[in-house]
């Protein structure tokens, strides 16, 4: 017995196709094309994702963060204490100021380094052409360096609790002030290095922009801090206030300008 034959597409007076059943219309093939492109349309954190895991397998295979930045943060601790006389006193007071400085001087490193690869062999031209938003890169190459940060300020917290037997009383109020402090630094290093990259001094020129903007940062988390550790007897929720702030304005004003920054540097 011969198959019967699937009904071809045709309007009919009823609306429906011939020998087709009301209870289960046949889907109009332009609607069809229309739906197949609405799942084909790329989801906006996909962009950011894939450009932060594209930067975070290159540290990951080149391993600059675990060998050269650490052990500098590390390093610039230790410092820190010499300097002081290591009089565990003045470390314990002093431990949020010294703390958030070996922060920043590693994110120099760490910014550095994120346009050092964009700038090898024209990444940044790939990414233009690669069709993505560009405020979805800037949020895709931040969100990289803020996981760096990250990875950095814990190791440098487990130092500072063990080297200047720093204690933490707010533990809320450290994580938050840390979380907003990092979204900052990643926000404006990332915009700063865009800027830069297309400079042939941009080894020098990188960390004298970043100073004066870090200086905000560096005053609102210690003041947060110290509030966290105990060591300073100010409202820091209110500081941590500033520090959102900072954060938003510098990823608004990121996203919106790294578009046109990237092109004029290609």
């Amino acid at each position: 017995m011969r198959p019967r034959p699937r009904p071809r597409w045709r309007p009919a007076a009823c609306g429906w196709p011939e020998g087709s059943s009301p209870a289960r219309p046949l889907v109009h093939p332009p609607a069809r094309r229309a739906r197949r492109g609405h799942r084909l349309r790329r989801h906006p954190m996909r962009d950011v994702l894939l450009v932060a895991a594209k930067d975070l397998r290159i540290e990951l295979r080149s391993r600059v963060l675990l060998f050269q930045v650490a052990p500098f943060a590390l390093a610039t601790l230790v410092l820190f204490g010499f300097a002081l006389d290591a009089d565990r006193a003045a470390l314990r007071n002093f431990s949020p100021g010294l703390f958030w400085v070996a922060v920043l001087l590693t994110a120099l490193l760490a910014a550095q380094r994120s346009v050092a690869v964009e700038c090898a062999g024209r990444a940044a031209d790939a990414l233009l052409l690669s069709g993505a938003v560009p405020a979805r890169i800037f949020a895709g190459k931040a969100l990289a360096l803020a996981v760096q940060l990250v990875v950095l300020e814990v190791l440098l917290g487990v130092a500072l609790v063990v080297l200047y037997d720093a204690r933490v009383e707010h533990v809320g109020l450290a994580a938050a002030a840390a979380a907003a402090a990092t979204v900052g630094i990643a926000a404006a290093g990332t915009l700063y290095g865009v800027l830069a990259a297309p400079l042939g001094v941009r080894e020098t020129l990188l960390p004298v922009l970043l100073l004066p903007v870090f200086a905000p940062v560096l005053i609102g988390a210690t003041r947060a801090f110290g509030d966290a550790l105990g060591t300073a007897a100010v409202n820091g929720w209110a500081w941590f206030g500033l520090l959102g702030l900072f954060a938003l304005v510098y990823a608004v004003f990121g996203a919106l300008a790294y578009g046109p920054l990237m092109e004029a540097e290609s």
